[in-house]
């Protein structure tokens, strides 16, 4: 596996995709941690991967650190999106937190998941896409014959729903695999 670049956005990515875990735990409150500690820490913990996030975007725009994408293959890749709440929303938010052998748990199996997500290359599964309107694909390259250029799949966040063969797409870099395609009237 080749090591990527921009580890410290691909982090946040990642961290930035359990935001709405966090929600749902400030909402219930962990009865171990009075609440006051428990919104101001999720807050920062869901301000601080996102702000960075965004950054990253903003920066990619500012520099014109732009690719151009040729389809190969486009594989939708809405099923993450399951896999993501599946593996992680839906079995964290239930468990229950009485102690702190609990809490401990929790957060092992929570620093667990980002990791395997980080490793895994998984940091593009973000449901903050999804309700900002993107759709994510995995961009399989064209082969032209070219053995240096298109030889590695790519991951395009797009408000596109689908993708054909031969399409070129131009799109923002915010990692060294991911990268989002913003249209004239998506820029703010």
């Amino acid at each position: 596996m080749s090591r990527q670049g921009l580890a410290f956005v691909r982090l946040m990515m990642v961290l930035s995709s359990i935001a709405p875990l966090l929600l749902l735990w400030m909402i219930r409150g962990i009865p171990l941690v009075p609440d006051i500690w428990l919104v101001l820490t999720c807050l920062l913990a869901i301000v601080l991967p996102n702000g960075a996030l965004w950054i990253r975007v903003w920066t990619a725009k500012k520099n014109v650190d732009k690719r151009e994408v040729t389809v190969g293959y486009a594989e939708d890749n809405r099923d993450h999106i399951l896999v993501y709440l599946f593996s992680m929303l839906l079995p964290l938010y239930g468990l229950p937190v009485e102690e702190w052998r609990d809490l401990g748990a929790l957060l092992a199996a929570v620093a667990f998941i980002i990791f395997l997500f980080y490793h895994l290359n998984l940091h593009y599964v973000n449901i903050l896409f999804a309700l900002c309107g993107y759709n994510v694909f995995t961009i399989n390259p064209l082969n032209d014959g070219n053995p240096y250029s298109g030889r590695n799949n790519v991951v395009l966040i797009t408000r596109r729903t689908m993708l054909n063969q031969g399409e070129q797409v131009t799109a923002y870099r915010l990692s060294d695999t991911v990268y989002i395609e913003i249209k004239r009237n998506d820029e703010h």
